[in-house]
């Protein structure tokens, strides 16, 4: 399978370039107008219930993240290939690749009527970064000059210049900024938010290509309903009449209701189908690479998972797991067994980084890792890696438990949580006693995104709360370097300590595999596995 790799492109030397993102299309360039259908139709989708509100700062999973991307429109979005199109912004300049001038188009309005300005950007990335404000993705906000961990302040390195023209002054160069303005950490909101932040996350304003139904549009648990933004003007401009996403309890029900004409489109197959799918669906079953890699994490805080001796049972337990067997008899060559924390599809990705051998089977070596350990503390009790039951992780989880069992002789077992929600809260808490499943969708397609939110001391994914100054200096060094190939290199070589320390265990990379319904067409799913729902057209 020809595997497609996402990266910085244009975008490889910030600094030579004064007119970064420029020049952009904003034009809707799928054709998804030209294939016909119901202007007016409601696209069903799959998804789950949010963790939290709606609020950009404060969403980073998959479920209120979906959503997000829909209803609000960021500085730039990302199209199929990964590649940044100019969104809100008119353009985005440098010279340097530490300050920026940032110019909106003008006349664009949130879904209340009021205007997106320059101070709707501003005021947004001020209350994503207040430490008082306790926002999940304010380690986004952190390379802006005036960020702090400690107390609450403003970012000083954002100033309004007039209403569709703001600049902002990083702490030093980071080369790949404007490829990060995408993500929806740095969406604007409008002046009502900051009124009541609790009652916005449930019922937000955005400036999207979607906004929500009504007043009730979130049913919890059940659904989500999105009709058309009449007044969006950017480069995803709809086709059809809205979505609809339904909150299933399990993939099984999503994929049933899929196959009997009650879901159009589908971005997560159940394992229970992979072997089967592909015929059931046609040309209508979806199978390629995409920017989604999958782990488990081991916080510190477990006991037997500290210091030497946690180093050495990570070890071990990652050795334990046969990777090629799982994804051959589990995932029907779905997924390929994970060489490094990121994904293949990504500019920088190698096969070949210095300890990766910690990720391959080998049960002589995982059994004498696990006895050093024992040496220094004997293992009692159940190894335990918790999953969410409604995502379709049973049946992987199982087979990675029995073969950490099989190989190491401990009892090992799943642990399921009923929702994602309820899985990320205990995680999100710190309430959590065992391994959780963990992995990552990618924000915007360039290494760092899988490395610096998740491993960097505070970051705002860190759910292990791993720290590592060595790693950290990597991490610095490599965001700050122009040049990609030696931003790459320093990349590699972070994640190098990472396969020594392995804070969370890698498993594999994931295709996205879904499909669509007979009624529907022009469905293209995009490089970070999400389909474009925009373009799709439905009879």
């Amino acid at each position: 399978m020809k595997i497609r790799r996402f990266g910085l492109g244009a975008l490889a030397l910030v600094a030579a370039s004064t007119l970064v993102l420029a020049g952009c299309s904003s034009s809707n360039d799928s054709g998804g107008g030209d294939a016909g259908g119901d202007s007016g139709a409601i696209i069903t989708t799959n998804g789950s219930e949010p963790q939290n509100p709606l609020i950009p700062t404060n969403t980073n999973e998959v479920g209120g993240g979906k959503i997000l991307d829909e209803i609000f429109a960021g500085l730039v979005y990302y199209d199929a290939e990964g590649a940044p199109q100019n969104d809100v912004a008119e353009s985005i300049e440098s010279t340097d690749a530490q300050n920026y001038t940032i110019t909106i188009k003008p006349d664009l309005t949130f879904t209340n009527g009021d205007p997106v300005t320059a101070n709707s950007f501003v005021d947004a990335w001020n209350y994503g970064a207040k430490l008082s404000n306790n926002q999940l993705n304010s380690y986004f906000f952190e390379d802006i000059q005036g960020f702090s961990y400690d107390e609450d302040s403003e970012l000083t390195g954002l100033a309004v210049v007039d209403d569709t023209t703001f600049t902002v002054a990083l702490t030093e160069p980071k080369s790949d900024f404007p490829l990060r303005l995408g993500y929806s950490a740095y969406y604007p909101l409008p002046a009502a938010a900051f009124e009541d932040m609790d009652a916005f996350g449930q019922n937000p304003i955005g400036n999207g290509p979607y906004m929500l139904a009504g007043d009730d549009a979130w049913q919890h648990n059940v659904q989500i309903d999105l009709v058309v933004n009449p007044d969006y003007t950017g480069g995803r401009t709809p086709v059809n009449g809205g979505l609809t996403v339904t909150f299933y309890a399990t993939q099984d029900a999503a994929y049933s209701d899929l196959q009997g004409g009650n879901l159009d489109v589908l971005d997560a197959i159940p394992d229970s189908a992979y072997g089967t799918y592909e015929s059931d669906l046609g040309d209508r079953a979806v199978n390629q690479p995409a920017a989604v890699f999958q782990s488990f994490t081991i916080p510190d805080r477990l006991a037997h998972f500290g210091g030497e001796e946690g180093q050495l049972r990570r070890q071990a337990i990652s050795m334990s797991i046969d990777r090629a067997q799982i994804t051959d008899v589990i995932f029907e060559g779905t997924r390929t067994p994970a060489s490094d924390f990121t994904s293949p599809v990504i500019d920088g990705w190698s096969d070949s980084l210095e300890g990766a051998d910690v990720l391959e089977f080998n049960a002589d070596e995982a059994k004498a890792l696990w006895a050093q350990a024992d040496a220094i503390s004997p293992w009692d009790g159940t190894f335990k890696i918790a999953y969410n039951a409604d995502g379709g992780h049973q049946g992987w989880v199982d087979a990675v438990s029995n073969s950490i069992k099989n190989t190491l002789g401990i009892d090992a077992e799943g642990e399921a949580y009923p929702t994602f929600a309820e899985a990320r809260t205990k995680i999100t808490d710190r309430t959590i006693e065992t391994a959780f499943r963990t992995g990552w969708q990618a924000d915007y397609p360039g290494l760092y995104n899988f490395l610096g939110p998740l491993y960097a001391t505070n970051a705002s994914s860190n759910d292990g709360d791993y720290s590592s100054a060595e790693f950290d200096q990597l991490l610095a060094e490599g965001a700050v370097d122009t040049d990609l190939d030696s931003a790459n290199e320093k990349f590699q070589q972070a994640q190098e300590v990472l396969l020594k320390d392995l804070p969370a265990i890698p498993l594999w990379y994931s295709n996205v595999t879904g499909g669509y319904g007979e009624n529907v067409s022009n469905v293209q799913f995009g490089w970070n596995s999400v389909p474009l729902y925009y373009e799709i057209t439905k009879n």
